[in-house]
């Protein structure tokens, strides 16, 4: 879990005060309905307020029947936001003590009947039927030990759109031909600025032991393309807005379905015979 974690809040009263410290220490700064705030010394700032500035005005304003997913929800915050738009939202985390500030952070809002937390890890959504409108992955995929596998399962969840972000490394170069063939000896080319990559640590990052990856740019939109995902804008630092690209011939949904379906505990061997080689012909 994240040093980041806070245990000052502030709040009208000192009961009050007492009452919000209690479910801490607190990642998410919620400002709740009476003034009090839940991590006002966040070290990022007004976390995670000033990141959902970047993203609101890209979003629908009004989500009206609209289904919403929030991967790795926290305390809520991205869910609530969605919730206020109309939407109905689901928001999954692996943490209970996030979750249990989800759940009452909601009644305080008056918002427990538009949103739902549950303890989810992302690899279970595989078997979880159905699909959202709207999907929020942000802050999960370097925490993720498996991260294409991850995205790869979130991707098939996402019906409209899907709001994308993640620690990346410095930079934006891209190669342009990154997707063609080389032969086996020819491998000056991941050297180069560009091309996709993906930066493995092996301990801990600012102090936590679950960031387990830092892409470049280029890295983050060849994995979304990969994943059957189009990007169509960049609203702010290491975010992503995707429409689903059903015609995309993307491993997932082609040769590798069988490869997803067995690593998500599903029956595969029907998805692997559609895809393998033609028996020879009988002698004679």
């Amino acid at each position: 879990m994240t040093s980041l974690l806070q245990h000052s809040v502030s709040a009208p009263t000192p009961e009050r005060e007492r009452e919000i410290a209690a479910l801490g220490p607190w990642f998410h700064n919620l400002h709740l309905p009476d003034g009090a705030q839940t991590a006002p010394g966040h070290p990022l700032g007004d976390f995670p307020a000033f990141k959902w500035r970047e993203v609101a005005g890209h979003l629908p304003g009004d989500l009206a029947g609209w289904t919403a997913l929030d991967v790795g929800c926290n305390a809520g915050f991205y869910s609530f936001e969605l919730a206020r738009r109309g939407a109905r939202v689901t928001g999954i985390d692996v943490e209970p003590l996030f979750l249990r500030q989800a759940e009452w952070a909601a009644g305080q809002y008056g918002l427990a009947d538009r949103v739902a937390f549950e303890r989810l890890q992302v690899y279970d959504l595989a078997r979880r039927a159905g699909q959202y409108d709207l999907v929020l992955f942000m802050g999960v995929l370097y925490h993720l030990r498996y991260p294409m596998l991850g995205l790869d399962v979130v991707a098939e969840k996402v019906r409209r759109l899907m709001v994308f972000q993640t620690l990346t490394t410095p930079g934006e170069d891209v190669l342009e031909d990154a997707t063609r063939d080389r032969g086996v000896m020819e491998r000056e080319s991941f050297l180069e600025a560009g091309w996709p990559k993906m930066a493995f640590i092996e301990r801990e990052f600012a102090g936590d032991v679950t960031n387990w990856w830092a892409p470049n740019h280029a890295c983050v939109e060849a994995m979304l393309r990969s994943s059957g995902l189009r990007v169509t804008g960049r609203p702010g630092h290491e975010i992503y807005l995707c429409e689903p690209d059903p015609a995309a011939p993307v491993w997932p949904r082609t040769r590798g379905r069988a490869e997803l379906l067995s690593a998500t505990g599903r029956p595969w061997t029907e998805a692997a015979d559609a895809y393998a080689a033609p028996a020879a012909p009988a002698a004679g």
